[in-house]
């Protein structure tokens, strides 16, 4: 079985016990064997949605990249460019939203670097042996990176209903063109009887894929590729997916994609799950969410499949129930998980190794 480390937080931790916390994973998982001097190290982080509040702070992980740096590694923080419409839409925008959560050189001493360019064309097809695809497309600056840190935020998600480190590697590390292929099954529908006809989903649609007609909201689904951005925008609940299982295929092309970004970098990538401010929708929703649950706490591994499964079992035994399956009864997370541990991509037994 592989190990995950895992350090509980106390009831309104501060921000010197957050990082405490983060190094001594590190040292107890020997994280440090990874980074080697001169070798570019890919830190991937969701730098939140504008009014996002949930997301990982970045003074939280100050001293983690301090510790990265003293290898003489060259280290940059790093994410790709959205599918839909919001504030990481391109790498200018997104850039400046890194910067307004605090994501800066000023305060982090690293640069910010989006991995797939501009307009997100800047990826390289990584051949791998999946159900869906025979490759996948990665952004080129994680693909060229010599190592790679994967911090991820636990959350609940409206279409695949677990949001960690499996979805992280997958969305964070793919171009546009590859989050529209991995969400090509999900097709939104709109209620007649809840549409107010505001046109927001008509401003957000990346595609213009939605116009009025009678006072309703009806959706091209030609035109649509699933980046389900309509259902995030909708105040009025009017718009949902076309279920029809297809949360199962998304989820396992998300696998597949995570597979292709590590694929080459056997023993040289680390997980980070943050359980903290765990929330309904995940952090590409652009407003302030309530938790759902008090937080637990910080796991590492270096195994994505082992650290989701473990990330899960600390929510459910906290909870006392399978809370995001209540809440997403229609996305069964499990299959993220199972089809990404069938392909390779780690193991869902796992030892849990408690650090204080």
């Amino acid at each position: 079985m592989t190990k995950v480390w895992f350090s509980p937080l106390n009831p309104n931790f501060d921000i010197s016990q957050i990082q405490e916390k983060v190094l001594s994973l590190y040292n107890a998982a020997g994280f440090q064997k990874i980074f080697k001097a001169k070798e570019y190290t890919a830190i991937k982080i969701h730098f939140g949605e504008k009014n996002n509040t949930g997301h990982i702070k970045p003074q939280w992980i100050k001293p983690l990249i301090n510790v990265i740096k003293k290898s003489g590694c060259k280290p940059f923080l790093t994410d790709t460019n959205t599918l839909y419409r919001g504030q990481r839409f391109n790498s200018i925008d997104h850039l400046m939203q890194a910067y307004e959560h605090g994501f800066s050189i000023e305060n982090l001493g690293v640069p910010v670097i989006i991995a797939d360019g501009l307009l997100s064309k800047n990826f390289s097809e990584v051949p791998v042996k999946g159900k869906h695809f025979k490759s996948v497309k990665i952004a080129n600056d994680i693909l060229h990176s010599h190592s790679f840190v994967v911090l991820s935020h636990m959350t609940g998600h409206i279409l695949t209903g677990l949001g960690a480190a499996i979805k992280n590697l997958a969305m964070g590390s793919a171009p546009r063109s590859g989050k529209q292929v991995q969400h090509t099954d999900i097709k939104p529908e709109v209620n007649p009887e809840k549409c107010q006809a505001c046109g927001l989903c008509i401003t957000w649609c990346p595609k213009e894929a939605i116009d009025l007609y009678d006072g309703v909201a009806r959706i091209e689904l030609d035109k649509c590729y699933g980046c389900a951005e309509c259902i995030a925008t909708c105040r009025y609940q009017a718009i949902n997916h076309s279920f029809s299982n297809a949360s199962i295929p998304l989820q396992e092309k998300m696998a597949e994609y995570a597979l292709g970004a590590v694929k080459d970098k056997k023993g040289k990538v680390c997980y980070f799950n943050f359980l903290t401010h765990i929330s309904k929708e995940c952090d590409c929703m652009g407003k302030a969410q309530d938790k759902l649950i008090q937080d637990i706490g910080i796991l590492a591994s270096y195994d994505p499949v082992a650290i989701d499964q473990a990330s899960i079992d600390l929510l459910n035994e906290k909870a006392g129930n399978d809370i995001l399956s209540q809440l997403w009864p229609e996305n069964d997370y499990n299959v993220q998980i199972s089809h990404a541990e069938k392909i390779g991509l780690g193991t869902r037994e796992y030892e849990l190794v408690y650090v204080e």
